[in-house]
């Protein structure tokens, strides 16, 4: 297996676990908390594709497909590009009002299709790219790509465990 069909492998695997928690969910159940401030199946949903579509833009020097689109209207948001969801208190959580489950699996396909884009044509030689040096060590392209994945599959699973537990 060459690198490109391992990244896009992986990506796919966000992409299932995005789809178990959504398929067929009662929209009711996207706001729904399991406790005082805990986060809902929505707000993760919402968090891992705004994760994505951050890191994903400043890897690809581009606009955030949350700026450049309609989404956050959609999610009863501003188009604020740094709010990814990080830092957020119960009452943020709160204030993610969906459409519906359609416009979250809208939201992470347009995202996921620009993220496997990048992923298809990324080489070994690539993944040693520094990409931020606000750190130190510096980021690698690599170290960027495992830590958004990453952050997506914990998320998913978050979301998936939520589905089940409410069912």
């Amino acid at each position: 297996m060459d690198i490109n069909a391992l990244l896009v492998e992986l990506h796919g695997r966000v992409a299932g676990h995005v789809d178990e928690a959504l398929d067929e969910l009662d929209p009711a159940l996207l706001t729904k908390s399991p406790g005082p401030g805990a986060n809902t199946i929505g707000w993760l949903i919402w968090h891992l594709t705004r994760v994505q579509d951050h890191h994903v833009s400043e890897l690809l020097d581009e606009e955030q497909l949350w700026v450049t689109g309609d989404w956050a209207r959609h999610f009863g948001l501003d188009p604020d590009p740094q709010n990814t969801g990080y830092g957020h208190d119960a009452g943020d959580v709160a204030a993610i009002q969906l459409d519906g489950v359609a416009v979250l699996r809208d939201y992470y396909a347009v995202v996921a299709k620009r993220t496997e884009a990048l992923l298809a044509r990324t080489t070994a030689a690539d993944l040693e790219r520094v990409v931020d040096t606000r750190w130190d060590p510096p980021v690698t392209l690599a170290v960027r790509l495992i830590s958004v994945l990453d952050d997506d599959i914990m998320h998913a699973g978050q979301a998936t465990y939520l589905r089940g537990l409410f069912s």
